[in-house]
């Protein structure tokens, strides 16, 4: 099994490359500043790139059997295009059999307004509102232009540890926001990875 990680340098990315070269596997990352990954493996390639460059994009697709999206941005000031233009790059490259695995967050497509009053009313249009208006583009492309795919919606992140213990819900009837460790994020993406059991559904990922 061959993976590629885009946005591997930090947050839910460096946790599952880091899983997953312990796990055994062949691991594919495109890194914009390669000099981030302070360690090597035998098993990890890196590629220098940018994931608006679409060359680089369908090198660090070519090749692989599931590619992980798990670009982040902390630019929430101004309008965001990073995750739409990255994932039409993406899109073109995949091969039907290729498996994409993008992650998003609550808030996009139907868990809008299941993140609680104060994200739903305060957080989200006052200082989310550009980078997940991008994030919806980026799920729309991917259930039209993508024909094996799972989206993973984590909840709140924080730093917590790997518990293992956590929900994957696909019916958000009554829920209303909840934490995630990035950690358990990215054993969630390996469990998938090792068995894809969600294909073209969006589970939210909650404690």
């Amino acid at each position: 099994m061959k993976i590629a990680i885009i946005g591997a340098t930090s947050g839910i990315g460096l946790e599952l490359l880091q899983i997953a070269l312990q796990a055994g596997y062949e691991v594919t990352i495109l890194a914009r500043t390669p000099g981030k990954i302070n360690f090597k493996n035998n098993n990890l390639r890196i590629i220098q790139g940018d994931a608006l460059d679409p060359i680089a994009i369908h090198e660090v697709v070519r090749g692989n059997d599931i590619i992980c999206d798990c670009l982040g941005t902390t630019n929430v000031t101004k309008p965001v295009t990073l995750f739409s233009k990255s994932t039409e790059y993406i899109a073109s490259a995949l091969k039907p059999d290729q498996l994409l695995i993008s992650v998003t967050g609550i808030g996009t497509g139907d868990s809008k307004n299941h993140g609680g009053f104060l994200y739903d009313r305060i957080f989200m249009p006052l200082v989310l509102r550009r980078m997940y208006a991008d994030k919806d583009r980026q799920e729309q492309l991917i259930k039209r232009k993508v024909k094996k795919w799972i989206i993973v919606r984590p909840g709140f992140l924080n730093n917590g540890p790997l518990t293992g213990r956590y929900r994957a819900i696909t019916d958000l009837q009554g829920v209303k926001g909840g934490k995630i460790s990035r950690k358990d994020v990215a054993d969630f993406i390996l469990s998938q990875i090792v068995n894809p059991s969600y294909i073209e559904q969006t589970p939210l990922l909650i404690y």
